[in-house]
């Protein structure tokens, strides 16, 4: 499998500087969505790198210092749970992403976005589905916001403790909704994921 393949055929259309845009955190019921945007240097590819879902807890710790050190430029966002209720999650995903691309330090030409639905963004790009597992720059992004929303998460089990967010990082499981029957919502859930829950009450 060639790693670089979309990176190359961008690049041989005219495009100097092409992100890789992916996010983490649609699912759960708490916390924000995290999205980021890793340009690697020219046909460079981070040993280990792969779609995060596919790489345990520990190994994603170590690439997320070994994407952000041999990365060209990367960037890191996120849409609050707020933001989320506001505008649907589809949306938030999009401003994640938005707010990724634009957090660049230098400005990309090109954007590849992991899925099939494109974010407004002011620059070309294409959307790659399963691009995590397609695309080296897509996966290293993956990485990113994937550790930087658990590591929030671990932030809010600490605030939060009695949620035990530690251990299932804002996700549906029966751990969490056994917490949240026990405690109710807290500030950082979103309120347009419980209404199966509420529904209940």
């Amino acid at each position: 499998m060639d790693w670089l393949e979309f990176e190359n055929k961008a690049k041989e259309n005219g495009y100097k500087l092409v992100c890789g845009v992916d996010e983490a955190g649609r699912g759960p019921l708490a916390g924000p969505v995290y999205a980021a945007a890793v340009i690697l240097p020219e046909g460079h590819i981070i040993e280990g790198v792969n779609d995060s879902k596919k790489i345990s807890e520990k190994k994603r710790e170590l690439l997320f210092d070994k994407i952000k050190e041999e990365a060209l430029y990367y960037s890191i966002a996120s849409a609050s749970e707020k933001e989320i209720d506001e505008l649907n999650i589809l949306n938030a995903t999009y401003l994640a992403m938005k707010r990724a691309v634009e957090g660049l330090e230098i400005k990309a030409d090109y954007a590849m976005i992991d899925g099939n639905r494109m974010p407004p963004l002011d620059i070309d790009g294409e959307t790659i589905i399963k691009g995590d597992a397609k695309s080296a720059s897509i996966a290293a992004a993956s990485i990113l916001a994937k550790v930087s929303r658990d590591r929030y998460m671990l932030k809010m089990a600490e605030i939060y403790p009695e949620y035990q967010f530690e251990k299932h990082k804002g996700y549906g499981t029966k751990l969490h909704y056994e917490m949240l029957d026990k405690y109710g919502e807290s500030p950082i859930h979103r309120k347009t994921f419980l209404k199966s829950w509420y529904a209940k009450k």
